[in-house]
């Protein structure tokens, strides 16, 4: 009876591995399907031992997470968009993605309170010194962004004149339009070269010329840019001729380029007011009535 059970108990476990093994293998594929997966499998961090990767996956790459973990919950919604518009106009510098922001954003926040509370002390003063550095650090890299996006607009509007003169000259000798706005990007040098580079493979890519124009609008805030991308856009769905519309915007550039060389110049005299008054006057204070202070004092001292 004790031999029966037992066997009958072995039949059972072997039913149950049966039916487990089935049920796990069931979804899943075999044979040449199987071989074909494992050669297009892609393996992800997780999945590879620690000790076989390399120290940026081991520890900056988490410690970035985290912090990139920090700086979402402390932000608004849309930082990320709003930081990805930045990085556009600046450019989209190679070390810098929105990512990374996010984490230079966490670990200034980090950094900033860790050192004001190494500096101070723990009391209430140096909680709320603390807060405030931490508060600025965490706004510091969205600054670095913004005023590299600034210096980049400023390039775009000085480079424009030059490139819209040798755009027009190349259409007019005989150029295509896209054989002349190759001809620019190869040899203007500065960020507008890199721009009309993008729209043009934009343009090779299947996008419209209105299309990659407007993209390019998106892209700066620089006015004139925008008033000769708006112009563009539109003599391309009018089919106004190319050569006209481009002599027209020439003009047009050389004067808005002497309209704004005139205006840096009359805010010359303001920005030279402070330097004359904090320098250059108390110097000059000091060399001429210097000598005659000096002189008032020794006849005074002598009576």
């Amino acid at each position: 009876m004790i031999v029966l059970l037992t066997a009958a108990g072995l039949v059972a476990v072997a039913i149950v591995l049966l039916v487990l093994a089935v049920g796990m293998g069931a979804g899943s594929t075999t044979g040449v399907a199987r071989s074909l997966e494992l050669l297009q499998h892609k393996p992800t961090v997780r999945e590879v031992a620690t000790n076989e990767l390399g120290m940026q996956e081991r520890l900056l790459a988490p410690a970035l997470d985290r912090l990139r973990g920090i700086a979402d919950r402390l932000s608004p919604a849309g930082t990320g968009g709003r930081i990805a518009r930045n990085l556009e106009r600046a450019g989209n510098p190679s070390m810098w993605t929105v990512e990374r922001v996010m984490g230079a954003k966490g670990l200034g926040l980090i950094l900033g309170v860790v050192l004001v509370l190494a500096l101070m002390g723990l009391s209430l003063t140096s909680l709320l010194a603390a807060l405030a550095a931490g508060a600025v650090a965490f706004f510091v890299p969205d600054l670095l962004v913004y005023n590299a996006g600034l210096k980049r607009q400023q390039d775009l509007r000085k480079g424009l004149a030059d490139s819209l003169d040798m755009l027009t000259v190349c259409v007019e000798a005989g150029q295509g339009f896209d054989a002349a706005i190759l001809q620019v990007a190869r040899t203007v040098h500065g960020p507008i070269a890199g721009e009309f580079a993008r729209v043009l493979s934009e343009m090779q890519i299947g996008k419209s010329r209105g299309e990659a124009f407007s993209s390019l609008g998106e892209r700066t805030t620089a006015p004139e840019m925008k008033n000769f991308v708006s112009t563009l856009v539109q003599a391309d769905r009018l089919g106004l001729p190319i050569a006209a519309v481009l002599r027209e915007q020439t003009k047009e550039m050389r004067v808005v380029r002497r309209q704004r060389a005139e205006e840096q110049a009359q805010k010359v005299t303001v920005k030279i007011l402070f330097p004359l008054l904090l320098c250059i006057f108390p110097a000059l204070f000091i060399v001429i009535i210097g000598p005659g202070v000096i002189t008032i004092i020794d006849s005074f001292s002598a009576l």
